[in-house]
């Protein structure tokens, strides 16, 4: 089976992993802000969103919140563009009984990151998620972050993983170029290799790479697209002068831990509160001054 059959929009260009807003008096989930940021992002031109996601404080909202959040979010984009949905967790079967219990009419494709904590074997990597993608109605993309994980998906992982039918890419954040490189010279031709550090996404896209799911675009959606669009055209001179202009901004989205400093910068720029659920908190007044003046 093609991949990137019709049940798969083309996930290329910028995908913004989205935060969650709360609302700085009580940390409820505010909805509002939500629609607010929906609209920010689309009208700065990303490609598609990434629902649910690690960045969006996953393992601090509850079932319920996640089901509204994508309801919510499904019924304010209206198709606009692709919704993925973050879906995982290090208990296989946990998670297998969420994909099924989830809405995902609408929903394009599963982002899924590796177990956590466990730190499975390479065999066990693979039958996790193999398991998970024979179970998911929609494609499945891997994402490896071994920062968070305390696991690394190896190039051999993820390319024997990219022969399953439901599994069609990778959100690669290992920060190892040679690696990307490895899956980048051996993949399938349909199988998307997706850059999950903001500041290697036009190296990446120069070997393969479709594009990018990005913190930074919460924030500055209109500079982080267009620069992954100059990339794609093969303007890396052009999408470099871009990039350099993000770069000083990027360290400070996570000197207090992502997502403490882009939700800083969308409080500044009028967008969302930059409330943070415990354990993270607000970002300190120090940091939220060097955002300030950068912007």
């Amino acid at each position: 089976m093609d991949k990137l059959d019709s049940r798969l929009p083309a996930l290329h260009g910028t995908g913004v992993a989205l935060v969650t807003p709360f609302s700085a008096a009580d940390f409820s989930v505010d909805y509002p802000a939500l629609r607010r940021l929906l609209d920010f992002v689309i009208d700065g031109g990303v490609e598609y969103i990434v629902v649910n996601g690690t960045t969006a404080e996953s393992p601090t909202t509850t079932a319920a919140e996640k089901a509204e959040l994508l309801r919510v979010a499904k019924e304010h984009v209206a198709g606009r563009v692709p919704l993925v949905f973050g879906i995982g967790g290090n208990d296989t079967a946990a998670v297998e009984r969420l994909i099924h219990s989830t809405d995902l009419e609408g929903v394009a494709a599963i982002l899924s990151a590796s177990p956590y904590y466990n730190k499975p074997s390479q065999r066990g990597i693979i039958a996790h998620y193999q398991r998970l993608a024979d179970a998911a109605p929609v494609p499945v993309i891997l994402y490896n972050v071994p920062g968070r994980t305390a696991s690394n998906l190896s190039a051999d992982t993820t390319l024997r993983l990219a022969e399953h039918p439901n599994i069609v890419g990778i959100k690669e954040a290992s920060g190892d170029l040679e690696q990307c490189l490895q899956i980048a010279a051996l993949k399938p031709a349909d199988f998307l290799l997706i850059s999950g550090d903001d500041l290697l996404t036009t190296p990446m896209i120069s070997f393969g790479a479709v594009g990018v799911i990005s913190v930074l675009a919460n924030a500055f959606p209109r500079p982080f697209s267009d620069m992954t669009r100059l990339a794609l055209a093969g303007d890396y001179a052009a999408a470099s002068e871009k990039l350099f202009e993000l770069l000083p901004l990027n360290p400070l989205m996570y000197e207090e831990s992502n997502p403490v400093g882009v939700k800083a910068a969308l409080e500044l720029l009028g967008v969302c509160s930059g409330a943070v659920r415990l354990p993270l908190l607000a970002a300190s007044e120090s940091l939220q001054q060097r955002i300030r003046k950068l912007l």
